[in-house]
């Protein structure tokens, strides 16, 4: 008879602004210098990275000894190998959640928020000395997960992305893109400075400047919609681009298609991360939907 593996609790984490600077600068004198002559303080910087040691040193303590672990940072997520019965705890700030969800499939993620009051808290909603028994709840199944909807981007030579808030589709620069969107039997030609595709999640951030920039008279969806919100931003009328077709909700079985038109620099990214972006060269079709893995977030 087999035996049961303890669960492997992976914490992902990423570098602090002082470790930043001390990568840039080389030493701590340096670096303080370089913020000095600038009006700057290192000491906020080195307090903050405190609370994040803090906040790791009591994560790690609350796994239990006889547990697996592992600990990844952002810049390696795209080389780590999660395990379907990993915990994933993630120690941070609200945009590492998304950074980590799109490499998941269904391990619930806990979020351990280091600056209380500081972040947010949408995605790390849990205190430090709360770690402990959170993950004994979700290792025992007794934990309350809220799952939120993701986006899809696939193209038709079977590359894609995923992300939690918003996948971006334009320029790598400043310079206009141009595309054929379709959304149903609605077709267009446009030049604009992209557009995004946003969940509910996304629909607190980027998206929602957007839709308030444009007083809509439509609601954005909520985290466990499973619906989509996009908006074309910045489109340009021509002879021959339109801009009717600019924002809208998605259905769950709803898809938009853009064409690309870019000789070079097309680009689809999510969650602005370009570093993992796909490109988009001229001829590419971009599918845009709702994904079918969904975020387990950890949230009693």
């Amino acid at each position: 008879m087999a035996t049961r593996l303890h669960p492997r609790v992976v914490v992902v984490t990423r570098a602090t602004e002082y470790e930043l600077l001390l990568s840039r600068h080389g030493t701590r004198d340096q670096a303080r210098f370089f913020l000095k002559t600038r009006g700057q303080s290192i000491e906020a910087a080195e307090e903050r990275h405190r609370a994040q040691e803090r906040a790791l040193q009591a994560v790690s303590s609350a796994i239990p000894a006889a547990w697996r672990r592992s600990r990844v940072g952002r810049s390696d997520l795209d080389r780590f190998l999660f395990e379907p019965e990993d915990v994933v705890a993630v120690v941070g700030q609200d945009g590492l959640v998304a950074n980590v969800a799109k490499y998941l499939d269904g391990q619930p993620v806990v979020g351990v928020d280091p600056l209380p009051g500081q972040n947010p808290g949408v995605l790390v909603r849990h205190a430090p000395a709360a770690a402990a028994d959170l993950l004994r709840r979700v290792a025992a199944g007794r934990a309350r997960v809220e799952e939120r909807s993701m986006v899809e981007a696939t193209l038709d030579d079977g590359l894609g992305l995923r992300a939690l808030n918003e996948v971006f589709l334009g320029h790598c620069s400043h310079q206009s893109a141009r595309y054929r969107i379709r959304r149903g039997d609605r077709e267009e030609r446009q030049s604009s400075s992209g557009l995004i595709v946003a969940t509910g999640t996304g629909a607190t951030g980027w998206a929602l400047s957007i839709h308030r920039e444009r007083g809509g008279g439509w609601r954005l969806p909520t985290p466990g919609d499973p619906r989509l919100a996009y908006f074309v931003r910045e489109a340009w009328p021509s002879p021959a681009t339109g801009t009717d077709l600019t924002e809208g909700l998605l259905g769950p079985t709803d898809a938009l298609e853009v064409t690309s038109e870019m000789g070079e620099g097309g680009v689809i990214f999510g969650d602005g991360i370009e570093a993992d972006r796909v490109e988009f060269p001229w001829g590419a079709r971009a599918t845009l939907r709702v994904a079918e893995g969904r975020l387990r977030l950890v949230v009693g």
